[in-house]
């Protein structure tokens, strides 16, 4: 089969139990958008399978792309992250022109193209990665200084991060954000580095929630939904009605009664309450494991590179599906604030199905050099 799919030249090389975890999570995601989107897909296209039929045509998209940048030598992403980098300011900044973004659920985050759009921030998330990745691994013995180790990397994030605040999309900068710490770490920043950081991360966020009434009335929604069920709470109280009642095995597959328009647009970032409902804790279970598995084989392959690199550059994009993973499955479960971030590979979307593929491909890349 993998011969079948383009993959016969670097099948030997990668890493066949990454590769087999995206594609298990991928075709989980067709299914889950299959029975998440009927409804709205019905009502509002005369066409029960037209999410799913999307879907596919973008995951089919993304896997050539993985196939593609899986046999692509990973250090192109380091000679080129400069100019990767400027590619994705210079998108950021387009968005955010009159005429050229496209507003959606509030923010302008949206390009269009003909009959396609795309979000220029989920191309600075990995650039951003490739680029700490590059200055990171070359000044690995300065690190520990600031003007010299991290200054520009410091002012990289900030102003990619004020970017994408200015459209604004909460969400997606906090995945960005911690994505960024998290590569710090990993190349040896100072411990007392990151308590002064925290320290102006927290007053930053603060500030940023109450500079925006809505952003306070999710904070309010979170801490006691009930409290205004029909506005703020709305959706994390019908994301718990759907988690909630689903049992052991749930109502089973296309049964769902949240998709019914209780639960807005339940084939995004809500997905994962409409499979819970319907295939109860074994099919929570299910995703969770294949999420923890994936991230798990992410680490283990970076930690068998000698290049510091390609082990800060998995360690980089594992983290960022991870922290996308986590906080998406914490709203669902209303552990955190609504964010609005979509949960990889599963959740409806063109743009974040086909980077999620094309950055399984780069790892699989990597891979292919583990001692």
């Amino acid at each position: 089969m993998l011969e079948g799919s383009g993959f016969a030249v670097s099948a030997h090389g990668i890493d066949k139990v990454f590769l087999l975890l995206v594609l298990l999570l991928t075709g989980t995601g067709l299914f889950m958008v299959a029975s998440a989107g009927e409804v709205w897909g019905q009502f509002n296209y005369g066409n029960s399978f037209y999410f799913v039929e999307r879907q596919a045509l973008f995951a089919g998209v993304g896997l050539i792309a993985m196939s593609f940048f899986a046999k692509l030598p990973y250090l192109f992403w380091k000679q080129y992250a400069s100019v990767g980098l400027a590619a994705a300011f210079l998108l950021l900044i387009a968005v955010l022109i009159p005429g050229i973004g496209m507003v959606r659920n509030g923010s302008q985050s949206w390009i269009g193209v003909g009959a396609l759009s795309f979000q220029p921030s989920e191309w600075m998330k990995m650039a951003l990665v490739f680029y700490l990745a590059a200055i990171l691994s070359e000044r690995k013995k300065v690190i520990h200084l600031f003007w010299k180790g991290l200054f520009t990397p410091l002012v990289t994030i900030g102003a990619a991060f004020g970017f994408i605040m200015l459209q604004p999309d909460l969400g997606t900068a906090a995945v960005m954000g911690g994505t960024a710490f998290l590569l710090l770490f990993s190349a040896g920043a100072p411990i007392r580095f990151f308590a002064t950081i925290g320290a102006l991360a927290i007053s930053g966020l603060v500030l940023l929630i109450a500079s925006a009434p809505y952003r306070i009335k999710r904070i309010t929604a979170y801490l006691d939904p009930w409290s205004d069920p029909l506005g703020s709470g709305f959706q994390i109280i019908q994301s718990l009605y759907a988690v909630g009642p689903g049992g052991l095995f749930g109502h089973g597959y296309g049964e769902s009664r949240q998709k019914y328009y209780y639960l807005p647009e339940p084939q995004t970032d809500f997905i994962f309450a409409i499979w819970t409902e319907e295939t109860g804790f074994l099919g929570a279970l299910w995703v969770i494991i294949l999420f923890f598995l994936l991230i798990w084989r992410g680490i283990y392959i970076a930690m068998r590179l000698d290049d510091p690199f390609g082990t800060l550059l998995v360690f980089g994009l594992t983290g960022m599906l991870s922290l996308q993973s986590f906080i998406n499955l914490g709203v669902v479960t209303g552990l955190i604030p609504v964010t609005g971030v979509t949960l990889p590979f599963l959740s409806y979307g063109g743009s974040s199905l086909t980077m999620t593929l094309l950055l399984a491909g780069i790892v699989l890349s990597t891979s292919r050099h583990m001692r």
